[in-house]
Order: C-alpha cells, then structure tokens, then sequence
C-alpha cells in the first residue's frame, strides 16, 4: 500500500487529497498541517491519518507540498534533513517554480530523491480545507516542470489536463496571464477608492466591467507578495510595458485619433475571442443574472429549479423594494451549467435573465 504525505490541507491540497482518493481509494493518506485542520480533514475524510510531525515523511512513498511559496521553500530544507526513502518522489504546487527548482536541485541533486515541480492552476473564492472540492481540478490545466509517469497516475483522479513547460517559460507565462492581472485587479479598486473621496458614487456604480475585472482583488495578500517576490524581473517588465501601453492610448485620447481607438478596441476584442481561455490560476465563474421582484419565496423558487446544478455563489446585488426589481447574481461553474440555467429559467418564468 502506498502512502502519500499531503503537506499543507488548505484548498488545493484538500481538494487534491480528495482527488487521489477518488482513483486510489487503497492509497494510504496522510496529512500534516496544524492540528485544528488535521481534525477537520480527518472529519471530513480528506486524509486517512494525521501526521504528527514532518519526521512522518520518512515513511512516505510519496510527497506533496501545498503550501504558499516561502513556506514550501522552508519545507524542502527540512525535509532534506530527514531519512527519507530512496527514490521518494516529492512535488509542489506553488505558483512559480524556478527558485522552488532551484533549491531542489541544490538539496535533493546527491540523493536518490525525485523532484518534480507543479502548479494546479485552478483556484476558488473560497479557501481552507472546508473548502476542499474533489472536482476543483476537472478540465484545468496542471502544469509539471518534467515529465513524471507515477506522478501522473497519482493525480488522475483530478480529471485536470497535464502539460509540461519548463520552470523559467511557466514564471514567464503565468507572470503575464496570472500575477499581473492581480496587480491590475488591486490597483483598479485602489484607484477606485481614492475617486470614491470625491466621487462616492463610485462605490455605488461599480458593476459590470469593474466588478469582473476586480474580483480577484480580494485574493489572499500574502499568497500573492509571495509569488510577486518570487518572479520579480517578469513583474516588472509587464508593468513597463503596460505603463508604455496606457500613454499610447493616453496620446490617441488627447489626439482626438477616433480611427486609432477603434483599432485599439477591435483589436482587443478580436484578440480575446481568439485566445484559447481556460479555468485557470485566475477563478472563472460563469455568472447568470435574473431581476426579481420584492416577493416572498422568489429566491427559493429559483434556487428549486437549480437543485441539480454546482452553483459557485449566489448574491443579490440591489437591495429590493415595492417597485423595483433586485438583481439575483448566481455563480457557475462552468459555461454548459450556466447556459442550461439560463434556458430553464427563462422557461419556468417571466423574469428577465441575463448571463
């Protein structure tokens, strides 16, 4: 019977564990974290046994780091202390993998241990190990920074699609689709704040466009200095040319250069329906909305019709009253659920629904 050590049960490496027990309900769990969260896992049958100690990882088969990046970095070092088994194969999760490589190589290089570095890039607005869900990996992309047979079997439970990029190629790429779009998200609600002294209807009118492009903004600060830190030279590169990319259009503006701006517009727009978007690093949320009027059991009434669905968050974004209608905001999580809701809604009501 294999063992595996899960170290870190938060979101990822819960909803991992699940995943591992769901093709290899035979393999023997552990998991190490503080002992508050082991009891929960333990409840929740996420893990099989709680480990005591990191000492726990001299009789695992296999090892997997679900930990913020720093604390993955200590992890490794410590665990290069102990008596672990030949050829135990050891993976992480963190979000970028060069100095995780790095320190690898430097430890494990004169050992017979198995390094493979490896980012799910799949994510949630909720975290924790309550929050560990056995389909959060379906369909997403899982980087490995190598090629890994045993790895690969360890994790098909998680139904995600395995592709294999080197560790300075996957910090260039998710530094540009992943950890700026953080930095925008935070900044635009940043700037939006500072309007807002002025202008306080800014807190009231910021839906829409706003609302999506900021909702990663409320991702965790020290998950995301981490990685910042950690793959700075990509980071700042992407802001230069971002900032270069405002005052090209800024000059377009002040030009008055309506047919520049318009190919600024299309551009973007043919671009974005063209690129390939997957779950990602960055949650997607497929978002239907549906008017309701101030009734009793409307709310209810809806949800009935969608008993059968996976529905991520629901939200009432205006606050109802006698003559107006309230926006019902209900979260998918993929776009064939949130069409199939849109179609039955629409056929059981006369509420206006819009996705």
């Amino acid at each position: 019977m294999k063992k595996i050590l899960i170290i870190g049960l938060g979101l990822i490496g819960g909803s991992i564990a699940l995943g591992i027990k769901r093709a290899h309900p035979h393999y023997e769990i552990w998991g190490y974290d503080r002992p508050e969260v082991q009891t929960i896992a333990l409840e929740q049958t996420i893990i099989d046994h709680a480990a005591p100690n990191l000492c726990s990882a001299e009789q695992a088969d296999i090892i997997l780091i679900a930990l913020p990046l720093e604390a993955t970095l200590e992890t490794l070092r410590e665990l290069a202390e102990l008596e672990l088994k030949e050829q135990v194969l050891i993976t992480d999760t963190g979000s970028t993998k060069q100095s995780i490589i790095q320190l690898a190589q430097e430890l494990f290089e004169s050992k017979k241990i198995i390094f493979v570095g490896g980012h799910p890039m799949a994510g949630s607005h909720k975290s924790g190990v309550r929050a560990a869900d056995v389909h959060l990996f379906e369909n997403a992309y899982y980087v490995l920074t190598e090629e890994n047979v045993a790895l690969r079997d360890l994790l098909k439970g998680l139904g995600a699609k395995f592709i294999i990029v080197n560790p300075k190629e996957h910090d260039q790429v998710t530094g540009q689709v992943s950890h700026f779009p953080h930095i925008l998200a935070s900044s635009l609600v940043l700037q939006a704040e500072e309007y807002a002294v002025t202008h306080p209807l800014v807190r009231q009118l910021g839906a829409g466009g706003f609302r999506d492009m900021t909702r990663i903004a409320e991702a965790d600060s020290t998950m995301w200095t981490g990685i910042l830190l950690s793959n700075p030279d990509v980071i700042i590169e992407r802001i230069e040319t971002f900032k270069e990319q405002l005052d090209a259009l800024s000059v377009k503006i002040k030009a008055q250069d309506e047919k520049g701006l318009k190919h600024f517009f299309d551009e973007g727009k043919s671009i974005r329906q063209n690129m390939e978007i997957h779950r990602g690093a960055i949650p997607n949320f497929y978002d239907l909305f549906v008017a309701i009027p101030d009734e009793k059991g409307v709310v209810l009434r809806i949800l009935a019709l969608l008993q059968d669905f996976s529905i991520t968050n629901i939200k009432i974004n205006e606050e109802n009253r006698e003559d107006t209608h309230g926006q019902l905001q209900i979260s998918f999580k993929t776009e064939t659920d949130l069409e199939r809701a849109y179609q039955i809604i629409q056929l059981a009501t006369d509420f206006e629904v819009r996705a």
